[in-house]
């Protein structure tokens, strides 16, 4: 990611976006003896630094201070017993050294800037004396408080109404623009994602399924889960002539992922892609555009040719061969063409 920018992580629940997330920031319980706990390998580079090797006590100077993160409940993520100000001011001033004079001054300005009435006020109240979407613009102050170049909102927008919810993206946004952060947003409404995001990432099954410019993403998807999540969701835009078309079948347990392409068991589309491809062979991420990668074994001709016809506003009707499943009119199998594996990363 680029300093200023949005990246919008989608993905049904269980598909790795938090989990993601908590590993740059270093906040899974790593295995430290027998009795378990997470093993992170691979590499997470920030600024050039990787933070899958640096010590603990390097990742918590690099929290809060490079990186932070809004968490996705407000009302769990704030502690109960102390004040709103009392834990904005701590987060400052672990990577500050300033009075508490300071720090409660620091405070009552984040709470200001973030659109807290009464700032002065609001800053000795507790958790539960703020709305939700106080707690989550409380949430925003104190993850901006040492101004950090990565800032990762996880369903900042969840449980809030339409109203704040636009003020907290408006929110996020504005502060994005001063402050110059890169941004990741996790949430599972695409509407949000195409509002705010100049890049997206789908995952599945806790890996990439397709990435790319939001352009890209919304207007030429090229994964069918991807197809699956856009066809879903209504639209105001264009005149609805169909019931929406849900993604059959269930998201796997990571504890046994299916073997080939994870989402083969919901595609409907293996008989176009030939032989058992889906079944045994893991789709590699290939580029099928400028910057716009997807982890499929079809063509991306054939790819093209069924989102035209999935597309809201399409002409298609009703069981139309691009409808998952349809046999009808299916124009014959095409075997994916040999790709270059730009997967950068490689991490378990």
């Amino acid at each position: 990611m680029e300093r200023g920018r949005t990246l919008g992580i989608v993905g049904e629940s269980g598909s790795g976006k938090s989990v993601t997330s908590l590993a740059i920031m270093g906040l899974h319980r790593t295995s430290t003896t027998k009795r378990g706990g997470t093993t992170v390998s691979g590499t997470i580079r920030l600024d050039g630094e990787d933070l899958v090797s640096a010590s603990p006590g390097r990742v918590r100077t690099l929290r809060g201070s490079k990186m932070a993160m809004i968490f996705q409940d407000p009302l769990t993520a704030l502690h109960p017993f102390y004040t709103v100000g009392a834990q904005i001011s701590e987060a400052y001033r672990v990577h500050n050294r300033v009075s508490k004079q300071v720090a409660r001054k620091r405070a009552i300005d984040l709470l200001r800037r973030v659109g807290i009435p009464q700032p002065t006020v609001r800053v000795d109240d507790y958790p539960h004396q703020f709305s939700g979407g106080m707690r989550q613009r409380a949430m925003i102050a104190m993850a901006l408080s040492c101004d950090p170049e990565l800032l990762i909102a996880d369903e900042p927008t969840t449980a809030l109404d339409v109203t704040v919810q636009a003020q907290i993206l408006d929110l996020i946004m504005d502060l994005q623009s001063e402050f110059g952060s890169a941004v990741i947003i996790i949430t599972h409404d695409l509407g949000v994602v195409a509002e705010v995001s100049d890049d997206v990432l789908v995952m599945y099954a806790g890996r990439v399924a397709e990435t790319g410019s939001a352009a890209d993403v919304f207007r030429q998807p090229g994964h069918p889960y991807a197809w699956g999540l856009l066809g879903s969701m209504p639209r105001l835009d264009v005149a609805r002539v169909d019931r929406l078309r849900p993604i059959r079948g269930t998201p796997p347990s990571l504890i046994n992922v299916p073997s080939g392409c994870p989402f083969h068991p919901r595609c409907g589309y293996p008989e176009q892609v030939g032989g058992d491809r889906c079944q045994t062979e893991v789709p590699l991420l290939r580029e099928t555009g400028p910057a716009h990668r997807v982890a499929c074994h079809l063509t991306r001709a054939k790819q093209q040719e069924i989102w035209k016809q999935l597309a809201p506003g399409s002409a298609a009707k009703p069981g139309a061969t691009a409808e998952p499943g349809a046999d009808g009119d299916a124009a014959p199998a095409a075997t994916a063409e040999p790709g270059q594996d730009v997967t950068g990363v490689e991490a378990s």
